[in-house]
């Protein structure tokens, strides 16, 4: 049984943000941030799954959602699920799916880690979860190599149109990034260049981590 205090000593998770443009390597930064934690100690949580719910909306209008603005996100349930988190208290991470637009009946249970990880291109544009951050990372990448990979993604694991792809990237994407994700890049404590395949860049994130975790 543990010692009276122990609660109230114990460290508080250390959060990390891991923000860029769509297809910049958030995930691969990700892989690197628990291989450097090991995977027990890491809570993550995925941005993607926390776009609202559309359930009550009819198919061919959640067809025409920008999803790469801020007010497609549910900002106040991810919110309470980093709270919780940082409380030790586990959670049920919504499940989005990209082929019905809306949320999956499905969720993930994530559990409490020692370290929390918000991936997602507006990790870092939410003032209160930037206040819970403790290291805030933007991944940058050039706009044809991101825009390739995120072609790739979506026909390979989305069910997508490689015509709907590029209008998309064209009408809502560009624009987006432009107007709400890459000004969030001042707010980065570290930034990578040349996108999640940097290994020297994220070798340094790596140290980084060791030394504050």
């Amino acid at each position: 049984m543990p010692e009276a205090g122990a609660q109230t000593t114990a460290r508080a998770p250390f959060v990390i943000g891991v923000a860029g443009g769509s297809g910049s390597g958030k995930t691969t930064v990700t892989r690197r941030v628990i291989e450097t934690v090991g995977s027990q100690g890491v809570a993550v949580l995925n941005q993607d799954n926390y776009y609202r719910d559309q359930s009550d909306i009819p198919f061919e209008t959640r067809l025409t959602t920008n999803y790469d603005h801020p007010a497609a996100f549910d900002w106040a349930l991810l919110r309470e699920h980093v709270d919780a988190l940082l409380s030790g208290v586990p959670i049920d991470m919504p499940e989005y799916d990209f082929t019905r637009h809306t949320r999956s009946a499905q969720t993930t249970t994530i559990l409490p880690g020692h370290v929390v990880v918000l991936e997602g291109f507006f990790a870092l544009y939410d003032e209160a979860l930037r206040g819970r951050m403790h290291l805030k990372v933007f991944v940058d990448a050039d706009a044809d190599v991101r825009f390739i990979r995120r072609l790739q993604r979506d026909t390979q694991e989305r069910g997508r149109t490689p015509e709907s792809v590029i209008q998309q990237y064209l009408d809502f994407v560009r624009p987006m990034h432009l107007s709400f994700v890459e000004p969030t890049k001042r707010y980065a404590d570290v930034i990578i260049p040349h996108g999640g395949m940097n290994e020297p860049a994220l070798d340094m994130l790596s140290a980084r981590i060791r030394t504050t975790v």
